[in-house]
């Protein structure tokens, strides 16, 4: 894919992952339309990771970062009650 269309690709996964989480209060969606703009890598794809400047390394670790975090949040108060319903036989 050239670079500017996924450019386009990551910042409107990016706005949408943001709409749900600010407007929808949807952690589990918004992660995964996070992580999937992490697929659309907005830099150059041919440049190898260690020859990347460094915010753009930071930039994209920060995101994986986000990625996971909204994904134990959205998942953590099920999984705890589910847990429990299991330990104590329910």
């Amino acid at each position: 894919m050239k670079k500017e269309f996924n450019r386009w690709l990551y910042l409107g996964f990016v706005l949408f992952g943001t709409y749900l989480l600010l407007l929808r209060r949807d952690l589990s969606e918004s992660a995964i339309y996070f992580g999937i703009a992490l697929a659309f890598d907005p830099f150059d794809q041919k440049q190898p990771w260690q020859e990347r400047p460094i915010w753009q390394r930071i930039l994209l670790i920060l995101h994986l970062a986000l990625v996971f975090f909204l994904f134990i949040l959205g998942v953590s108060p099920d999984f705890a009650k589910g847990f429990r319903d299991g330990f104590e036989g329910r």
